[in-house]
């Protein structure tokens, strides 16, 4: 399967995911799924940037490195996000927490974390292809691991009908992750622009 048609069918999974995350987001109170939802929608504005860039490449005239620009691109949102979730999260720990609807947050990151395991076997050997695939793949698999954290806190939260500060604690950790997976991928991209080259993968 082309890389265009991988991208192309892990952007309609997000996509369709986007909408439930932050609509279930909103009416639950939970800052751990509507940092899911945002860090969804950062991914599919860097599969179409990807996507764009993969095309030129492809043309006479295109830039090679294209693709390794949108890598950085998509660091530079993804740190972006983290921040958000980071500050949010640390507000909402220090402050009260909202009443978290656990059963609605359990059920939506759920499916997310299946929609993800799903889009991380159609991207296969993302990992070893040029830097914006890797980051593509990176991203879809912080996902599934980010609803799977969402999913066992909404479900602690809803079997015990407390300890809703588990919310804020997972997104708090969630943006961690996510932030760290994003600067050793950025760490790859300024080697990879400084060398020329479009395939500068790190082994650590």
């Amino acid at each position: 399967m082309t890389q265009l048609k991988r991208l192309s069918l892990v952007l309609g999974i997000n996509v369709v995911m986007i909408a439930s995350l932050l609509i279930v987001g909103l009416a639950s109170h939970s800052l751990g799924v509507l940092a899911a939802g945002g860090d969804y929608v950062a991914d599919s504005v860097a599969i179409v940037l990807g996507i764009m860039a993969i095309r030129i490449t492809k043309h006479p005239h295109g830039h090679r490195q294209a693709t390794t620009y949108v890598a950085l691109i998509n660091c530079l949102v993804l740190l972006g996000v983290t921040a958000f979730v980071i500050v949010g999260g640390v507000r909402r720990l220090m402050n009260n927490t909202p009443e978290i609807h656990g059963l609605s947050v359990l059920v939506v990151s759920l499916v997310a974390m299946t929609s993800m395991v799903i889009a991380v076997i159609i991207l296969g050997n993302a990992g070893s292809e040029d830097l914006h695939m890797r980051s593509v793949l990176l991203d879809t698999i912080s996902d599934a691991v980010a609803s799977g954290g969402v999913a066992l806190s909404g479900a602690v939260i809803y079997f015990t009908g407390m300890l809703d500060w588990l919310d804020s604690a997972m997104a708090v950790l969630i943006g961690v992750v996510i932030g760290f997976g994003a600067l050793k991928l950025l760490r790859d991209v300024v080697v990879a622009l400084r060398s020329g080259s479009d395939l500068v993968l790190s082994d650590d």
